[in-house]
């Protein structure tokens, strides 16, 4: 629950000097997008651990570089149209941020005709976000590091744990400036948009927008987010996938209860990470410290994604999928009808110390009748992918890093309530463990006597 309590950054990793990239731009902004809640984050992780179940609800603000807006008379205004019934003659020009250092927004200053490159970067604890710039195309051109076949775009759905990078062109009137919008996505907002503003010199920054913000798509407009997702493909001359597996999990995501708590449940098991690191334990052969039976490979071909689960029981579990060194692995995302309803949630997954390819999104169940829809000619890689509601995502990766890796909802209350499974790798090729990841648990124990 760090990134609620406002522990995050970016790091920006520039090409070498021998390297070009495929693309040219006159200058470059960093976005690092997130959501604040107003309440301390151990309220938050309380109710979430709570029986019954205590919701926190939504962030109070979505923040640009830590800048947002909140109780402003500006950001009063800007509505989405599921928060507000007011017509889109909204007098804008009534805001005022001026004088209100907290409800500034932060401002971008480019000059006239020239491109410019942003990256963009998601930390939310949990909105999934859309951001579009007033009057300016975005071209995407990167996603997680890797080079995509460039394309433009009106706006952008960007999920925790993603980055982007997208050109922009100031070719716009400049004696303007411009909104720069992020709104929520995938959840019924009631968040209002996070702003910032397009500054083209030698116009003053403090001269607002005339026209109003981008608005936001609505909120469960799957369509439209599921067209920007299937406009994302690699780079022509990226590495390609491996043609075929050696192992294939399939993880079915479900809402459970375990003795009347909430939580979240890969094929019927919720992750709780024991006191001992996986790492040590596995190097070192230590028997208790972890659940010892694989966790499941697949779920009950039986099971309806489309209602609520029969049987909400669930169990805990800390088991590790041992995969085999330098072998290829399918993972199969499959989302599911949560506890009430009618509802289920968009789910980004993000893999540590890997790259995978997405092959293919689909919906409903996934079966054998899918496989032809993979895509294994230019797919994406990345380290983030969305499963989108009562849908499948396929992924592939290769097994080829030494150590032992979380895959994991980046929600971060899915995360906390068990929405994650481990993966370990050729972990007895790793030589030397350094001291600081040894001090917790049974290796901790295993440690102090080894130096006393």
């Amino acid at each position: 629950m760090q990134r609620s309590a406002g522990l995050y950054g970016s790091l920006i990793v520039e090409v070498g000097e021998e390297e070009r990239e495929p693309f040219h731009y006159d200058g470059e902004f960093n976005l690092l997008l997130s959501d604040w809640w107003h309440q301390s984050v151990h309220n938050q992780e309380v109710g979430l651990s709570s029986n019954p179940f205590r919701w926190i609800g939504e962030p109070q603000t979505l923040l640009i570089n830590g800048r947002g807006q909140y109780n402003c008379s500006m950001a009063a205004n800007f509505r989405t149209p599921e928060s507000s019934s007011s017509s889109s003659n909204t007098q804008y020009s009534q805001c005022k941020f001026r004088g209100n250092e907290q409800c500034a927004p932060h401002i971008l200053r480019v000059n006239p005709n020239k491109t410019y490159r942003l990256r963009v970067a998601s930390t939310t604890a949990l909105a999934s976000l859309n951001l579009a710039i007033g009057n300016h195309k975005m071209v995407v051109v990167e996603a997680d590091g890797n080079y995509l076949q460039p394309f433009s775009v009106d706006d952008l759905d960007i999920y925790s744990g993603e980055s982007y990078s997208v050109l922009i062109t100031t070719d716009q009137d400049p004696s303007k400036n411009y909104w720069l919008s992020v709104g929520v996505r995938g959840r019924l907002p009631e968040t209002p948009p996070g702003l910032a503003i397009l500054n083209y010199k030698p116009t003053s920054a403090s001269k607002l927008p005339i026209s109003p913000p981008p608005v936001t798509p609505r909120w469960n407009d799957y369509g439209h987010s599921k067209a920007f997702s299937k406009k994302i493909f690699a780079l022509m001359g990226s590495s390609k996938p491996p043609k075929s597996y050696e192992r294939r999990i399939i993880l079915l995501n479900t809402q459970n209860k375990i003795n009347g708590y909430t939580k979240w449940a890969i094929n019927n098991v919720s992750l709780a990470l024991p006191p001992t690191p996986y790492l040590g334990s596995i190097k070192y052969g230590l028997k208790n410290a972890f659940d010892r039976n694989s966790p499941p490979e697949n779920f009950d071909e039986n099971y309806d994604v489309m209602s609520p689960p029969t049987n909400p029981n669930s169990t805990s579990g800390s088991g590790v999928y041992l995969l085999s060194f330098n072998t290829t692995v399918d993972v199969i995302l499959q989302n599911a009808n949560a506890l009430s309803a009618n509802v289920s949630e968009i789910h980004p997954w993000h893999l540590h110390g890997h790259d995978f390819w997405v092959l293919g999104y689909g919906e409903g169940k996934f079966s054998v009748k899918d496989e032809k829809k993979l895509n294994l000619k230019n797919p994406p890689l990345r380290n983030t992918a969305v499963i989108f509601p009562y849908g499948w995502t396929a992924l592939r990766f290769v097994a080829d890093n030494p150590g032992v890796w979380a895959f994991h909802c980046h929600i971060e209350p899915h995360l906390h309530m068990g929405m994650g499974v481990v993966f370990a790798e050729g972990v007895h090729h790793l030589n030397n463990i350094p001291n600081e990841a040894l001090t917790c648990g049974l290796t901790g124990k295993m440690f102090l006597s080894k130096n006393n």
